[in-house]
């Protein structure tokens, strides 16, 4: 197998959603395996782990999307949006 790239990290972890997230990360974690700590393409995979770590814990991504302001009726009871830079907390 060619040494993997940027790309085939992306490639993976793009379409990412929350029901997916533990299975794409660990194939980024099989991508990279045999890299050295210290390649560049392996820290950016290990960036995207902890990204994939977190949305599994979320509702979505939100990356480009608009937010849910809290302030919406019945957020205090079920909230609608927990994005991957600010998950649910685990339990």
């Amino acid at each position: 197998m060619p040494e993997p790239t940027f790309a085939d990290v992306d490639e993976l972890v793009g379409p990412a959603t929350p029901h997916f997230a533990y299975q794409l990360r660990a194939r980024v974690r099989e991508l990279v395996l045999d890299l050295p700590e210290e390649h560049p393409v392996r820290q950016y995979a290990e960036e995207k782990i902890e990204l994939l770590d977190r949305l599994g814990h979320a509702s979505s991504k939100a990356g480009d999307s608009r937010r849910e302001p809290r302030s919406r009726p019945g957020w205090s009871e079920l909230p609608s949006s927990a994005p991957a830079d600010e998950p649910l907390p685990r339990r």
